[in-house]
């Protein structure tokens, strides 16, 4: 599937905020007859993107900065990723409060008030059940970016496009071109390229088999988040009524809210809670700056995984997959500046390998969408 042929379907207005999804976009269509484009809600889709680089880029560099610092705690950092979900209650109230009042005022119909604040119940599942994932995923992130540089563990993570194309294939039956399968491989090559040597970046104090210990679950957490962006975006395809954005709010809200009971669990039994006093006092830059760590992380992965959920929406989720790709150069420059990491031959290859995969997706789309409209 190209990013004009996802399971997401825009009404016949450009402007709507809704996404039609239809139940069985995936079976019907001749594979080789072309399909006419489908609208892109823009608006959305910018938005999206915008929210999901500020936290992809923000979110690792502060939980490494954390670390940095004198922060020991795995599970404190996987718990931040997802617990930010309170600032999302406004926007919800906001956007819901309006749709409401708007179709009282169009329509003889009142619906009722709970059909805008909560989810179907197919939505509410799947949003559990990646919440869950989440949850997990963040746990092996963390183990990941406390024994590598930023820009490694970036770089790894950048895989999770080929887990992406996987398992969308396996789960809405993504359609792949040339220019996709090409994009796929070569950013796969980037982290076989990034391991081929693993002594030229290794932060000091951290010793062989640590290293190779978050080489390994930050590829498994690649892996993960790979399934969860098609699960989402299977969701999105089996819902009953049109997604609009109060509607990913709220599996936003649902998926961090499951996600953090995974991690209040992880840190009880790891027993986190009764150390984060001592943490603080001992943290490198002061307790201030700890506690403005650990919200700037929390709104930071907030943005992030509510950017990816409109991405998905907006257009598929192998595009998310590939957008999370297309950032690494940023957080390689960041990370750089940030905490003066090297950056090996080997950094440079894959980086490359990256950036191409990319502009081999992309000019796939152009062709794709050229083609189409001739």
């Amino acid at each position: 599937m190209s990013l004009s042929t996802t399971t997401n379907r825009h009404g016949t207005h450009a402007l709507a905020m809704n996404v039609e999804l239809g139940h069985d976009d995936h079976n019907h269509d001749d594979p080789q007859v072309p399909q006419p484009p489908k609208k892109i809600n823009w608006p959305l889709l910018i938005l999206s993107v915008f929210f999901s680089v500020t936290g992809v880029v923000g979110g690792p560099l502060l939980v490494r900065f954390y670390y940095i610092n004198g922060g020991n705690r795995k599970w404190l950092p996987c718990f931040l990723q997802t617990c930010g979900f309170p600032i999302l209650i406004f926007p919800i109230l906001s956007l819901s409060l309006r749709r409401n009042s708007t179709t009282t005022t169009s329509t003889t119909t009142k619906p009722p008030m709970s059909h805008h604040f909560t989810l179907e119940p197919t939505l509410f599942f799947y949003s559990a059940v990646n919440g869950l994932l989440i949850g997990l995923d963040n746990y092996l992130y963390s183990i990941g970016l406390s024994y590598l540089p930023v820009s490694t563990a970036t770089l790894l993570q950048s895989t999770q496009v080929s887990f992406v194309a996987v398992f969308s294939l396996l789960l809405v039956k993504q359609r792949f071109t040339p220019y996709s399968v090409n994009s796929v491989v070569l950013m796969t090559l980037g982290s076989v390229v990034l391991g081929m040597r693993s002594q030229g970046d290794r932060p000091k104090g951290v010793s062989q088999k640590e290293y190779l210990v978050g080489f390994f679950m930050t590829l498994f957490s690649a892996a993960l988040i790979g399934l969860v962006y098609p699960l989402v975006e299977l969701s999105y395809g089996k819902a009953v009524r049109p997604i609009n954005y109060s509607v990913l709010l709220m599996y936003q809200f649902n998926q961090s809210v499951f996600g953090t009971i995974f991690s209040v669990i992880g840190m009880a039994a790891n027993k986190d809670f009764q150390v984060l006093g001592r943490e603080a006092n001992e943290f490198v830059r002061g307790e201030a700056a700890y506690c403005l760590t650990l919200v700037g992380v929390a709104v930071f992965f907030q943005l992030g995984f509510l950017g990816t959920l409109g991405v998905i929406s907006s257009a598929s989720s192998l595009f998310a997959g590939i957008l999370a790709a297309v950032l690494v150069p940023i957080i390689e420059i960041a990370s750089f500046v940030a905490y003066h990491e090297s950056f090996t031959r080997e950094k440079g290859m894959s980086l490359a390998l990256c950036l191409w995969g990319f502009c081999s997706y992309f000019y796939g789309e152009y062709k794709t969408r050229k083609l189409i409209m001739e």
